[in-house]
């Protein structure tokens, strides 16, 4: 027994010490277990925080979306409102239809508990146009109170809008005590010459709170009425000042009239006098003409040289005063509507040649040049032919007059739609636009050399304008200094007495 202790306390230490080692190594190993469950749990709590703060992002994101999405329903919400407010305003230009239309869109197309809309009338004070959510009675303390605000209305003059978002504290404070809201949109109406009026909108603090896109679309809607007054008042302008012009050219059309009465009155009794006057003259002159002849031709004895030289002179001198006489008869006849004018078929080339074959000689004299251009297709033509002869020849014997040596006098004449157009044209002095004004009046002569070296009546044009107007044409004229002078005039194609015509047979009396 005794040698055995030793290697019992050998094996027993041994064993012990194996023990030892297994246990440190059991140790050491569940140690390694825990730091790698500790670094486990680490990464889970740290991965626990990551989701939890990704769903607290995709919660505020989702709150952010659904707030967004909310405002962008109200402001389509709005401009749908807006659309239907504008198209409802714009088709009226009666101010007070507009304003009775906007107090029914109002109530039914924005969410608004409160609405006013004041105007400044011509006296620049405020009037209330609608007023909705508002006590009797109460609207004149708000105007006026609101008209001592300078801030406030000079805010508004600067195109300032007021809201409970972006107003300070006092503002807010002093439109809810003066309003009874809370949220509120206070913003000016515009024009092209300033500040009209105002609109508010608001909500009592119970009611939605007011958004920018709200403040939006009440800048919208004041801009719309806006508009809409300023394009109603312009008609209202216009429809006003043609109302006095439609009266002023009433009252200027009656003056007009009678005015024209009198010259009428006038012209009628100065033909009708020019009338009776050549009557008496002419029998005079008839008498002075034939004793004149009687004594130059010496039924009552020989005469001498010399008295026979002025009897001369009274004869020339009396055919003068008869041909003005038959003149200032002709235009008075055709005037007062008395003459009668002997309508048969007329070839128009026949009458031109006829007339230049009259007037030859006097263009020889004087060395002038003849040119004509008639159009083939013009038919015979209905006309006084002795009245229309006498056109050609007061024209033709005027281009003549105011030819120099060596000019072209020529006529052309063209057939366009059943009218004929006829132009004497020459290249004389020509004549200035202040004269051609009065050329066709009676006894006026141009102020120039050859009117003071030559006599005339200053009837010819005239009374050739008149036949002309007569037959149913017109007469007007183009000219130039020192290159030359046209005479235009129209004549209708009229190849046969029309049923208006049949009373008078083969003659007219225009």
């Amino acid at each position: 027994m005794g040698n055995l202790s030793p290697y019992l306390l050998l094996s027993t230490g041994l064993f012990a010490f194996i023990t030892l080692g297994v246990l440190l190594l059991l140790i050491i190993d569940k140690s390694e277990k825990i730091n790698k469950l500790r670094s486990s749990l680490t990464t889970l709590k740290n991965s626990f925080n990551d989701l939890d703060e990704q769903a607290k992002l995709i919660v505020k994101t989702d709150l952010d979306l659904n707030k967004a999405q909310e405002e962008l329903d109200k402001r389509l919400g709005g401009l749908d409102a807006l659309q239907k407010i504008s198209r409802l305003i714009s088709t009226t230009l009666d101010e007070g239809e507009i304003f009775s239309r906007l107090q029914d869109a109002l109530l039914t197309n924005l969410p608004f508990e409160k609405n006013l809309i004041l105007i400044y009338d011509e006296e620049r004070n405020l009037c209330s146009r609608v007023a909705l959510g508002f006590a009797d009675g109460r609207i004149p303390t708000i105007v006026a109170d609101l008209e001592k605000d300078s801030g406030m209305i000079t805010s508004f003059e600067e195109r300032h809008t007021f809201s409970s978002i972006n107003s300070p504290k006092p503002r807010r404070e002093y439109i809810n005590q003066l309003l009874g809201v809370e949220h509120f949109v206070f913003t000016p109406i515009l024009s092209q010459k300033g500040i009209i009026g105002v609109v508010f909108v608001g909500n009592q603090s119970n009611a939605a709170a007011i958004t920018q896109g709200d403040e939006e679309v009440v800048s919208i809607l004041a801009s719309q009425i806006g508009q809409t007054l300023e394009n109603a008042r312009l008609f209202e302008q216009v429809f006003r000042s043609r109302q006095i012009l439609e009266a002023k050219v009433h009252d200027r059309t009656n003056q007009l009239e009678s005015a024209l009465k009198e010259v009428q009155d006038i012209s009628k009794t100065k033909s009708e006098f020019i009338y009776a006057v050549s009557h008496e003259l002419r029998t005079p002159l008839t008498s002075i003409k034939g004793y004149a002849s009687i004594l130059m031709a010496g039924k009552l004895g020989d005469i001498p040289d010399k008295v026979r030289e002025r009897l001369g002179k009274i004869n020339t001198h009396s055919d003068n005063l008869v041909k003005l006489i038959n003149d200032l008869l002709d235009i008075s006849r055709i005037e007062s509507g008395r003459v009668e004018m002997k309508m048969t078929k007329c070839n128009l080339i026949e009458m031109i040649e006829n007339v230049h074959d009259l007037l030859t000689p006097q263009m020889k004299e004087r060395s002038l040049n003849w040119a004509s251009n008639i159009d083939s297709t013009i038919p015979n033509m209905l006309l006084d032919s002795s009245q229309a002869d006498r056109i050609f020849i007061n024209l033709i014997s005027n281009a003549i007059k105011f030819t120099p040596e060596d000019g072209t006098i020529s006529v052309n004449a063209r057939l366009n739609n059943d009218v004929v157009t006829v132009e004497v044209s020459d290249t004389g002095i020509g004549i200035s636009e202040e004269d051609i004004v009065r050329l066709f009046d009676e006894f006026y002569r141009v102020d120039n050399q050859i009117n003071q070296n030559v006599k005339g009546t200053g009837l010819g044009l005239s009374l050739a304008k008149k036949i002309v107007e007569a037959h149913g044409g017109r007469m007007w004229i183009t000219s130039k200094l020192n290159e030359g002078t046209t005479f235009h005039f129209t004549l209708p194609v009229k190849q046969s007495l029309t049923d208006n015509d049949s009373s008078t047979t083969e003659e007219e009396i225009l």
